[in-house]
């Protein structure tokens, strides 16, 4: 741990310290819900994934346009906050449906889908914010600190479900989550605070000023650039192969227990068997690997465990597998692949960042995953089982790996390296 703190220079330390409070305080609010989203999903059952999926997407496509006129308008010292108690005040009336129960199964789909909206909006938000702040070479050297914040917030998370989700209740984890959420804005509040002026003259445009334009920029600025096309492929491979996954899990899980509570916990179990696997992973390989072998093969990584994991999956669809699985994968993604992505936008304008990071993170990543979600319906309405559906994955995830690599090299050609 202390190889890897050698990384951090002069005149970062305190925005190093407050970005990984923030992320942290960002994912523990996430992950307390995330179990829950989980259980509503098979609640609400698993033959109706692929609508709330869909019914995920589109609500992504009325809610792009309405943050792109925010970005326009406010400035980021503003916009930051603004989303997140917007997030907050969501948290507390889902919290008052469900203590006086009502039209619960409603509820529950319609938390489905805003949990998924929540937190793509979130996580995309706190990493426009970080590829502002931070230059490519600083990314390379600061994200994997910065992302084990939100790793250990991803143990934190599962970890208070785990403890708390008996003695207080399910619903009232959504008030832990609230709280979370507001620490995370008192974070941001900070983090502006000391963001050193050499920085902010860095920017065309500093975090006092809105950045203007019109609410479909991003989709403009994605159809122009072949860089962010690429980028747009990969997180569109990355959501279909993960809703395979997903809908593997909650088929395999479903089947083993009618217990809510029972399927509750072990959702919750795997999110904490993720969170101590990132973690270690973060601080003792990630900026290793990165400096070492370069952006591509760190965004090549997860590609490489998927094909690895539906292979296995393919010879054994079995509840052991599925959870190793995830936890592979999820482990390569938040520890390795998701840092190092994130990297490849702190070659773009300030305007990027902010606005066609967005359509990526939130447009392209929901439509893909209702996309996965047909296309598996579809496949199990022709019979197929899961066994294949996994063997079909499996060249999606080398075609990924191909692109992953490529998107290295065009990262590190704009980066000057």
């Amino acid at each position: 741990m202390q190889l890897r703190f050698r990384s951090v220079r002069p005149g970062e330390g305190k925005a190093l310290c407050w970005s990984f409070a923030y992320f942290f305080c960002l994912l523990a609010g996430y992950y307390v819900l995330r179990p829950l989203r989980d259980e509503m999903g098979v609640a609400g059952g698993v033959r109706n994934l692929q609508w709330l999926f869909t019914a995920t997407f589109l609500t992504m496509l009325a809610a792009v346009p309405l943050y792109g006129a925010l970005v326009a308008r406010l400035p980021r010292r503003r916009l930051i906050p603004v989303v997140y108690h917007f997030f907050a005040a969501n948290i507390a009336l889902f919290w008052l449906l469900l203590t006086f129960d009502l039209e619960r199964l409603a509820v529950a789909r319609v938390f489905f889908v805003w949990i998924s909206v929540f937190n793509l909006f979130a996580v995309s938000v706190f990493w426009s914010f970080m590829a502002d702040l931070f230059s490519s070479e600083q990314g390379k050297r600061l994200f994997a600190v910065i992302a084990a914040g939100g790793s250990a917030g991803a143990l934190a998370g599962p970890a208070l479900t785990v403890w708390l989700a008996v003695p207080l209740g399910p619903t009232n984890l959504l008030v832990i989550a609230a709280l979370l959420l507001e620490a995370a804005v008192l974070c941001v509040r900070r983090l502006e605070s000391v963001s050193s002026e050499s920085e902010r003259q860095l920017n065309r445009k500093t975090e006092s000023e809105a950045l203007g334009g019109g609410w479909f920029d991003g989709i403009a600025m994605l159809l122009r650039s072949p860089y962010l096309a690429g980028i747009a492929l990969w997180v569109t491979l990355l959501s279909v192969t993960g809703t395979f996954l997903y809908f593997q899990q909650a088929n395999i899980v479903a089947a083993a227990s009618d217990d809510p509570a029972v399927r509750t916990r072990m959702f919750a179990a795997i999110d904490l068997a993720v969170g101590l696997l990132t973690v270690v992973v973060q601080f003792v390989a990630t900026g290793k690997l990165i400096e070492r072998f370069g952006i591509g093969a760190a965004v090549a990584f997860l590609p490489l465990v998927f094909a690895a994991g539906f292979a296995a999956l393919a010879a054994a669809p079995v509840l052991a597998v599925v959870i190793g699985f995830q936890a592979a994968q999820r482990t390569a993604n938040f520890a390795i692949s998701n840092p190092a992505r994130e990297v490849l936008f702190t070659v773009l304008a300030r305007e990027e960042k902010y606005k066609a990071k967005n359509v990526i993170d939130i447009v392209v990543f929901r439509g893909a995953d209702a996309a996965g979600g047909w296309l598996f319906a579809a496949l199990r309405s022709l019979g197929m089982e899961l066994r294949t559906i996994s063997l079909v994955a499996i060249p999606l995830a080398a075609a990924w790996l191909v692109l992953a690599l490529a998107l290295g090299r065009a990262q590190e050609r704009r980066a000057g390296g």
